[in-house]
């Protein structure tokens, strides 16, 4: 019988509340999931997620971005730097509300994930829910893609639909959305850190 493969360090980044990182701290908990919640970082002090990271007994770390005055890149070289003390493999933004910069993600390409609350290529940014409902589309929902520099650009590794109902608001449709946030997100992680799925030519591979 084969040793299992050791499980990839996985740091996770917030700004918040950090519901989609309780989602993947469950799963990790999980026999044979390919990987470990190592660590989570916010950018704004006494964010409740952190509270809830370490409730799971994860180490957790703030690298202030309001303390660079507005160097991007020296608040990311910061960050970066408490990634790599804690030796991070994979990086998982789950409402990380920074745009990072080129040099960031060139340096994390293929081991950044994110997750967006629509099916993309459709409706990038902010506001989704209100996109959707402005287009008038029948079906809505959301997507694990690998972080590119181009915002909500990186190709999708898995989606998850909803559908848009009469009477649907902005409300109802986000907590439609986040239930499958919450399992599409544990699922899109496990493909990445086993290697089952890869950013390879600015697409994804399976293997």
């Amino acid at each position: 019988m084969s040793a299992a493969l050791p499980r990839k360090r996985v740091g996770v980044l917030i700004s918040g509340r950090g519901s989609n990182m309780v989602s993947l701290a469950e799963a990790a908990q999980a026999p044979g999931y390919p990987a470990e919640i190592a660590l989570v970082i916010s950018n704004i002090p006494d964010v409740a997620g952190l509270d809830r990271a370490r409730d799971f007994g994860i180490a957790t770390a703030t690298v202030d971005h309001r303390a660079f005055n507005r160097d991007r890149e020296a608040f990311e070289r910061a960050m970066d730097e408490v990634l790599r003390v804690n030796q991070i493999e994979f990086i998982v933004l789950a409402g990380f509300m920074r745009i990072l910069t080129p040099w960031f993600v060139t340096r994390w390409e293929g081991r950044m994930i994110n997750i967006h609350p629509s099916l993309l290529p459709l409706f990038k940014g902010t506001h989704t829910h209100r996109q959707a409902l402005e287009a008038g589309v029948t079906e809505h929902g959301c997507s694990a893609h690998f972080v590119v520099p181009e915002l909500d650009a990186g190709p999708v590794i898995l989606q998850a639909k909803v559908p848009v109902l009469p009477g649907d608001d902005e409300e109802a449709l986000a907590k439609r959305v986040l239930v499958e946030e919450h399992k599409l997100y544990p699922a899109a992680l496990a493909e990445v850190a086993s290697g089952r799925a890869k950013l390879e030519g600015g697409a994804v591979v399976r293997g």
